[in-house]
């Protein structure tokens, strides 16, 4: 199975854990056969790492594509943009010699924007909550995402362009919010004027980037170029389908691509799930398979499990498949792509968790809610570790036996095939079976 091949009928690529999978590797892997990279939820709350040339890059709200001269990226309107931090981002990697420009970056004008209110909301909410707090990155990411059901009270890209309306919008939500971080938080007034001086001018440097990306998007299709749909976060982080309420505020399963895109159904055939050969989970929640101990940090140190935006540690913990055939079957996956097995090198046993049990009774399937996720025994099976280095093989068969064995039983208890065998950072570390 080439590369290629992947991109037949389009695809889309989701985290298939707690985030922090591996995507950004795979959709720059992927991308170099593709036309068109979209992004369709999140904020600047997620990351991506993309090793090349064995120089690590990092986006946060820029589709990973942007490192590919030949694609066109664009932000769907279900990311929330944070403006200071797509023009800082763009600006860095346009250091970098990455060209990024109107003609190569579009960002859809009904994207909704994070303004410094949200930051506030945001961390001014986690601190009252203390200990109860569901572990935000303090980004503004939820208030966004409420503002914009609230509606009266968001701002949108398009908004950031027609400057009278913008100032008086931002006047009265502003007002608004004052009364409550006064009450609520005994927080001093946010100043209208500073905001609207500092996002018209944010408005004026991503005119050139601001468009229709929903008509792009379908015009691309039936021009029949090849399209990739860039998750971030993850399926069991979803808003409606994950451990709520230990979750983002966004749909980031595949459910999520069409509403955040404005792409149809039918454009989408492909649906590339990534997982890493171990469970990782960032804040609070409950985790079954978590080893707070010596094998979790082992994990940790070796996987680099800290934070692409935040650096914070990362939960590490063994592979949980109940959890992962849940999401496989959610986001309607049809492969996947297996990341970091080089981590699990060296360990004389790997556990593998194959069910639950609550309360004693064994429970079928995974549940999200955390309630009885905090009850679950995991219901471990032992396979025998290898000690041999991966990070040097270049095709599955090259694997040592142990590994092979153990891909082959997660492939059969997740239930799809695993088509891609990550085995380091770099883009030729990326075995296709």
């Amino acid at each position: 199975m080439s590369a290629s091949s992947f991109l037949e009928g389009n695809a889309c690529v989701v985290g298939l854990q707690w985030g922090d999978e591996g995507k950004g590797k795979i959709v720059d892997f992927l991308s170099e056969q593709a036309d068109v990279i979209v992004r369709y939820c999140g904020g600047a709350n997620a990351g991506h790492s993309v090793m090349i040339n064995g120089v690590k890059h990092s986006t946060h709200l820029l589709p990973v594509g942007v490192f590919r001269e030949h694609t066109l990226n664009l932000i769907g309107n279900g990311v929330v943009l944070d403006p200071q931090k797509l023009l800082e981002e763009i600006e860095v990697n346009t250091r970098k010699g990455f060209s990024i420009t109107p003609r190569t970056l579009k960002v859809s004008y009904k994207t909704h924007v994070v303004m410094p209110w949200h930051k506030l909301e945001d961390a001014a909410r986690e601190a009252a909550a203390g200990a109860g707090g569901i572990g935000t990155t303090k980004r503004g990411i939820g208030p966004t995402y409420a503002d914009k059901m609230h509606r009266t009270s968001a701002i949108r890209v398009g908004d950031l362009l027609r400057e009278a309306s913008l100032k008086e919008k931002i006047e009265r939500i502003t007002t608004d919010k004052n009364k409550v971080f006064s009450a609520l938080y005994g927080e001093k007034p946010l100043d209208a004027r500073t905001i609207f001086e500092e996002y018209s001018e944010y408005g004026r440097k991503i005119a050139p980037f601001v468009d229709d990306t929903g008509y792009l998007l379908i015009q691309a299709w039936r021009a029949g170029k090849k399209i990739l749909f860039e998750g971030a976060h993850a399926a069991l982080l979803d808003v409606d389908h994950g451990t709520y309420p230990y979750v983002t505020s966004s749909s980031c399963s595949t459910l999520g691509l069409f509403s955040g895109t404005g792409a149809p159904p039918q454009c989408v055939r492909q649906y590339i799930g990534i997982m890493k050969a171990y469970s990782t989970r960032v804040g609070g929640g409950p985790f079954p398979t978590e080893q707070d101990n010596e094998i979790g940090q082992r994990i940790r140190d070796r996987g680099n499990e800290y934070g692409t935006t935040t650096r914070r540690p990362r939960r590490c913990g063994w592979f949980d498949a109940v959890a992962v055939k849940y999401s496989v079957d959610l986001c309607g996956v049809t492969s996947v792509a297996l990341m970091l097995l080089d981590v699990l090198s060296g360990f004389d046993q790997i556990k593998i968790c194959t069910g639950y049990r609550v309360k004693g009774e064994r429970i079928p399937y995974f549940r999200t809610d955390v309630e009885t996720l905090a009850e679950v025994e995991p219901v471990y099976e032992t396979l025998p570790g290898w000690q041999t280095d991966l990070s040097e093989c270049r095709s599955f068969e090259s694997l040592p036996r142990e590994a092979r064995d153990y891909i082959d039983r997660l492939q059969t208890l997740i239930g799809v095939p695993i088509r891609m065998v990550s085995v380091g950072p770099d883009r030729s570390a990326t075995l296709i079976r």
